[in-house]
């Protein structure tokens, strides 16, 4: 594949990888570049489960779209939505009922180009480009205000991104921020990687891990103890709990995927 640069937005380094085009290479995606392909393909090389993770990941997020649309949540904010792909919150979340309000957030600026396109014409929707280290900004931002009611529930969707949150950010003071924000009824869906249970299985995922190290986002890796302490009190995990992604509200469709025991996953009522 030749990679023609024309489209990408000034300032974008597209010598280093993105864990946006990253991802959206991982799921079969067409925004992303040579960098980011070699340094997918080297990561599925070291850590041969990681597109199975990925896609179990996108399938969880679907199926906790439709999940919380089925209990009347119509208003979504997906912090960190990466390059859109199929089955977009937007487009779940419409199917259910057209006028469900989704805003998607992302660093990237390729992510916020990408999803500006996709929805130009969709007034329920739209995407800003911010960082979820940085909770005050989006909560106060116009363009979410303008679309998005905090005076009724919303959920807030934080899928495979609080793994790129270091404990030196305090992930577990940004949830609580967001958790402040949001009315009984409301929702914090999240994704995060968890630790390979063999000895062998680790080791692979170590080596994987040392890869991201050399990218702007490394990953941290937490147990299901430790995403639970970072859901805090504003929340109350819903049953089945902090869970492999394949075992949460599984589809009879998705029966024969393999478990994805390192990517974990929750939805968790707000108080």
């Amino acid at each position: 594949m030749t990679d023609s640069y024309d489209w990408v937005p000034d300032g974008v380094d597209v010598t280093v990888p993105d864990a946006s085009r990253v991802y959206d290479y991982a799921l079969g995606g067409l925004h992303n570049f040579e960098v980011d392909r070699d340094f997918w393909q080297r990561t599925e090389a070291a850590f041969p489960s990681a597109g199975l993770v990925a896609r179990a990941n996108r399938a969880f997020l679907g199926r906790a779209v439709r999940w919380l649309s089925a209990r009347g949540v119509r208003q979504f904010l997906d912090i960190g939505s990466g390059i859109p792909t199929l089955g977009n919150v937007h487009e779940v979340a419409q199917e259910a009922d057209p006028s469900a309000r989704v805003v998607y957030v992302d660093i990237d600026q390729i992510a916020v180009e990408q999803s500006r396109s996709l929805l130009a014409g969709n007034s329920y929707a739209r995407v800003i480009q911010g960082d979820l280290r940085d909770p005050e900004s989006l909560l106060t931002h116009p363009e979410v205000l303008d679309l998005l009611d905090f005076s009724r529930p919303v959920a807030v969707l934080t899928v495979a991104v609080l793994h790129f949150v270091p404990d030196s950010a305090a992930p577990g003071a940004i949830v609580e921020r967001l958790g402040k924000a949001l009315v009984p009824g409301s929702y914090l869906v999240l994704s995060h990687l968890g630790p390979e249970k063999s000895a062998q299985g680790r080791a692979a995922q170590e080596t994987a891990r040392k890869l991201y190290e050399r990218t702007p986002t490394p990953v941290v890796i937490r147990d299901p103890d430790e995403i639970a302490e970072i859901v805090g009190d504003e929340f109350e995990i819903v049953e089945p709990g902090v869970v492999a992604a394949t075992d949460w509200q599984p589809d009879p469709d998705e029966a024969g995927d393999p478990p994805q025991p390192t990517a974990l996953v929750a939805v968790a009522r707000k108080r």
